[in-house]
């Protein structure tokens, strides 16, 4: 899956709050994370998704990663739902 997959998907979780709380809920199928975004903001939700064993693809900026899921401004992580 790349960052289109994230943009054409109808179920998504933007920012670092909601998508743990989705993974809590397990309900993330891939899980997408910005390689400049502060490790200790998306250490927590890599390791939370490692041991669901979500799939986790890598955005190389956090402007690219909230392009992707359409908004203006940057992304740390973000994820497609089921």
């Amino acid at each position: 899956m790349s960052l289109e997959d994230l943009r054409v998907a109808p179920r998504k979780t933007i920012g670092t709050k909601q998508t743990r709380k989705a993974l809590e809920r397990e309900e993330v199928v891939r899980l997408f994370v910005a390689r400049d975004a502060e490790d200790h903001i998306i250490d927590p939700v890599i390791e939370l998704g490692s041991q669901q064993d979500v799939e986790i693809s890598f955005a190389d900026t956090m402007i690219k990663l909230g392009k992707a899921c359409g908004i203006s401004v940057g992304a740390a992580v973000a994820a497609i739902l089921r």
